[in-house]
């Protein structure tokens, strides 16, 4: 019996003690309104629910009166061992040994299935995170918001949403210029033109440069920097893709921005053109002092936006809206955008944007912010010379490692890093203390089938030691964690799920014996051990895989 199942019991109960009550009246609540709870105390079953005390004043009742009620009659239900009322009016059930040891069965059987759940169904969702500049290597920032907008969109899907990463590519305007002379330059031994990009990669990029094109020099001054700019444009993207691929992040669209700026192919006005055409289509653009303004400050904006500047020349903010329109008219009905901590000032205009395209502010569109990283010891690139990259760390920490910490901790929270204490075998080391537990369902079930313990008989009736509820109990809520996580776009909350879930496993082990002491028989619950054995490790598994995190079997 699952949290849902035995929601829908209490609520065919609940429903029966109202309709007797009140005469068939509809109390107007479903059965997700019968929310079920883990105890913190396991003596105290293993589900707890308030929903006597919600619907007490609509019946009429004491909370405790209805409590009762609903107690005597779930006692009837299939599965359920006892029901206790406590306090003023919570529910406490606790299930008997083989229904809630039909749950290891379950899990095993389903496999990688095992957590993906349809609270996200019919939703198609645009994620875009990292979206660093193509002119230097990518640094803490963007390792950060790497791990969390991946993992986002792995929970999204596990929850049935199209979801969907994209990396926006700023490739238009002055800093492409700047970053092109800076190659340049170094391809000539000039300095650094003011403003420019320094660094040791400016100079490998400005061999490699001249590598692909050894004639460079010899072209016209207009055509060596065009040439440089799309050579080392091409470079840089590369090595932020070959990077973001090692950190196992797979962006399904790579969106240029001079998509953005470019005719069609017959001379059809740009997409900023239609854009700027669109807003004005919904009343919400005019014309002052030569230039064109969005009225932003109908959606809430603090002041109100250029999109084009009297000279002609087109603003970040027309681009914004292009894109977000775009995104839009490909079918992605909920935007979500990933920015950094210096970013807070697009959350208005952004959300300004999708209202003035007729969308909801509050629903199509929302911005996430996330705080800094900090990383004790770490050095500046040699690189980039500004920087601590993001290659440098995976290098340094390992990428599993990396992720995990970065994926930890909400977003919105300052992060601080120990290196030291990431790369220890200990089990201070949260990712080792997860994966050690996942190598350890491995090894144990590798030692059990030396044994002759397979999964050949299950009886879960005889899953009754007190680390055995404990540790269903908890297995039990992995699909409702996966919701929650994709709900909030929090993936911090798998990882501590999943670091409850070790310590319950490595007490059972302690507890309770897959492989029968010297020459004892094989009993029914060995081999059923086996099962919970197993369907641990599959747990581990799937919620390291949400994170992006790898679950080795052996350590």
């Amino acid at each position: 019996m699952n949290p849902d199942s035995l929601a829908s019991a209490l609520f065919d109960v609940v429903s029966a003690i109202a309709a007797e009550r009140r005469e068939g009246e509809d109390l107007g609540i479903t059965a997700a309104d019968v929310t079920l709870e883990r105890p913190k105390n396991r003596d105290h079953g293993d589900w707890a629910t308030n929903i006597a005390m919600k619907l007490a004043k609509k019946l009429g009742m004491n909370p405790r009166e209805l409590a009762q009620q609903i107690a005597d009659a779930a006692s009837d239900i299939d599965g359920i061992a006892s029901v206790e009322i406590a306090g003023p009016g919570f529910i406490n059930i606790r299930l008997d040994a083989a229904t809630a040891g039909e749950l290891a069965k379950l899990i095993v059987e389903t496999g990688t299935a095992y957590g993906t759940n349809d609270s996200q169904a019919g939703r198609s969702v645009n994620i875009e995170f990292v979206s660093a500049n193509p002119t230097g290597p990518m640094h803490i920032g963007h390792t950060r918001w790497a791990a969390l907008g991946d993992s986002i969109v792995r929970l999204l899907q596990a929850s049935g949403a199209n979801a969907v990463r994209e990396y926006y590519i700023n490739d238009a305007g002055a800093q492409m210029d700047r970053f092109a002379q800076s190659v340049l330059a170094a391809v000539k031994g000039e300095p650094t033109p003011e403003g420019g990009y320094p660094g040791e990669y400016v100079q490998v990029l400005g061999r490699r440069v001249l590598e692909a094109r050894p004639d460079l020099l010899e072209l016209s001054d207009e055509d060596q920097l065009s040439t440089t700019m799309d050579l080392a444009y091409g470079f840089q993207l590369g090595e932020i893709q070959e990077n973001l691929a090692q950190f196992n992040v797979p962006f399904d669209v790579w969106f240029s921005e001079r998509t953005l700026h470019a005719a069609g192919p017959n001379g059809e006005p740009s997409l900023i053109e239609q854009a700027i055409g669109r807003l004005r289509e919904q009343g919400h653009v005019f014309d002052e002092d030569g230039a064109v303004w969005v009225r932003t400050t109908t959606f809430g904006d603090d002041k109100d936006r250029v999109i084009r500047r009297s000279n002609g020349e087109y603003t970040y903010f027309a681009a914004d809206a292009a894109y977000y329109l775009n995104k839009s008219d490909r079918g992605f009905e909920k935007k979500i955008y990933l920015l950094g901590a210096d970013h807070h000032g697009y959350v208005h205009r952004l959300k300004a944007v999708a209202g003035a395209g007729g969308e909801d502010p509050n629903f199509n569109i929302e911005v996430l912010i996330g705080q800094l990283v900090s990383v004790n010891g770490a050095r500046l690139s040699k690189r980039a010379g500004n920087i601590i990259e993001m290659a440098d760390l995976m290098n340094w920490i390992g990428t599993d490692a990396l992720r995990y910490s970065l994926e930890r901790s909400p977003a919105d929270s300052p992060l601080s890093l120990d290196p030291e204490l990431l790369k220890k075998r200990t089990n201070d080391n949260p990712v080792f203390y997860v994966q050690y537990a996942h190598a350890r369902t491995h090894n144990a079930a590798r030692n059990a089938e030396d044994a002759g313990v397979d999964r050949s008989v299950f009886a879960p009736e005889t899953l009754t030691h007190e680390t055995e509820s404990a540790l269903l109990g908890a297995l039990q809520e992995f699909p409702r964690v996966v919701a929650f996580a994709a709900e909030v776009r929090e993936p911090h909350r798998v990882a501590r799920y999943l670091e409850e879930v070790a310590g319950l496993y490595h007490r059972w082990y302690d507890n309770c014996r897959i492989v029968p002491l010297g020459d004892a028989a094989i009993e029914p619950v060995h081999h059923t051990r086996r099962w919970l054995n197993d369907a641990t490790g599959q747990v581990l598994r799937n919620g390291l895989d949400l994170l992006g995190v790898s679950a080795p079997e052996r350590m």
